[in-house]
């Protein structure tokens, strides 16, 4: 548990990025600055230059060197990693999953809401609040695999889906611990053991077992086939989901569709034991077809430095910017002052405002 009694520094990492990264990085430190005023909590940042224009420049992704530096923070806030101009892969394989496999982020956790005042493309959402607790470290993200007689039409790829069951449990542990935490009480465990028998056993003995411990947890179990159906037909039955990197990482991008978009959707990366610092980061790529234009929308950014506040402890702080978030988004329609189009620094201005109260 952190303590938050006395005054104390957080030293943050900053890895605005690529694209629109700069930009709603800028406004979601303008949030965290305004929560942490007068709380006694400081904030001392440190900016890393990772990304596309480091790759062209040096060749270099992310060293051992970068490595040391960032785990002697408290935390991290990322904008967006990506650019046309890079190989695909070259920046997602060798940054972002290099940060999150050596930082033992194993959590990655995308909450989901339909606030009011956001309209879902969906005709009848219901009450749409959910948290996906997707395993972040193993699945087939760690690459392995490998491919033979490439370019020939005998080529061979695999894609080798790597569960553990030290990982699975620990994830499962965590889902599990949240969902306890939540009003519902229960927890929706997709996979699509009916084929892939393997993995899909293990994670559906481990939800089992772990059950065990947590009797006052509902559980149930989708084919991932089966959840995205729910997704778009009754998202109101899901209140935590526990799945594995890839479906989850398909699922809350269909999770953020029907939200209101992943220009509202925060993510946390997390290290739950707290050996390493956890990341947190929007959902939405670098957009660099409109990086620099102050089109970007800030507010998936401020909402994951809510989620960085509730990491680190800062609970009161935490939820005043998501008031203010759910505020300002229920004020962007019907009202002159907000239903104009508002530049990211507008939007940013606003919420920091009303972060200050």
């Amino acid at each position: 548990m952190v303590d938050t009694s006395a005054a104390r520094d957080i030293r943050l990492a900053v890895v605005a990025g690529d694209g629109i990264g700069t930009e709603v990085v800028e406004q979601g430190l303008l949030a965290l600055d305004t929560a942490l005023h007068g709380s006694g909590v400081t904030i001392s940042t440190t900016d890393f230059d990772l990304g596309a224009r480091r790759y062209h420049a040096t060749g270099e992704t992310l060293t051992d060197t970068d490595l040391d530096a960032i785990r002697a923070h408290d935390a991290i806030l990322l904008g967006a990693i990506g650019d046309p101009s890079v190989p695909s892969g070259v920046l997602e394989r060798g940054l972002l999953l290099k940060l999150r496999f050596a930082l033992d982020h194993y959590v990655n956790l995308r909450p989901s809401r339909l606030y009011p005042g956001v309209v879902s493309p969906l005709g009848n959402p219901g009450e749409i609040d959910f948290v996906v607790v997707r395993e972040g470290t193993e699945g087939p993200y760690v690459g392995n695999g490998g491919a033979i007689r490439v370019g020939t039409p005998h080529e061979v790829a695999n894609e080798v889906s790597v569960n553990t069951a030290f990982g699975v449990e620990r994830v499962v542990r965590d889902a599990f611990a949240r969902a306890a935490a939540r009003p519902r009480k229960k927890l929706t465990l997709v996979h699509k053991h009916n084929v892939l028998v393997h993995a899909g056993h293990l994670w559906r003995r481990t939800v089992e077992a772990v059950n065990a411990e947590f009797p006052d947890v509902t559980v149930d179990y989708l084919h991932v086939d089966a959840a995205t159906i729910f997704l778009v037909t009754n998202p109101a039955r899901f209140d935590v989901v526990v799945t594995d990197n890839l479906f989850g990482d398909i699922l809350t991008d269909l999770a953020a569709a029907i939200t209101g978009g992943i220009g509202l959707a925060a993510s946390a990366n997390i290290n739950p034991d707290r050996t390493a610092p956890s990341m947190f980061e929007p959902v939405h790529g670098s957009a660099p077809d409109i990086a620099g234009q102050g089109k970007a929308d800030p507010t998936a950014t401020v909402l994951s430095v809510a989620l960085l506040l509730e990491h680190l402890g800062l609970t009161a702080e935490a939820a005043r910017v998501e008031k203010a978030v759910a505020d300002d988004i229920a004020d962007r329609k019907g009202q002159d002052s907000l239903a104009r189009v508002r530049s990211t620094a507008e939007v940013g201005k606003d919420l920091a405002a009303r972060i200050a109260g």
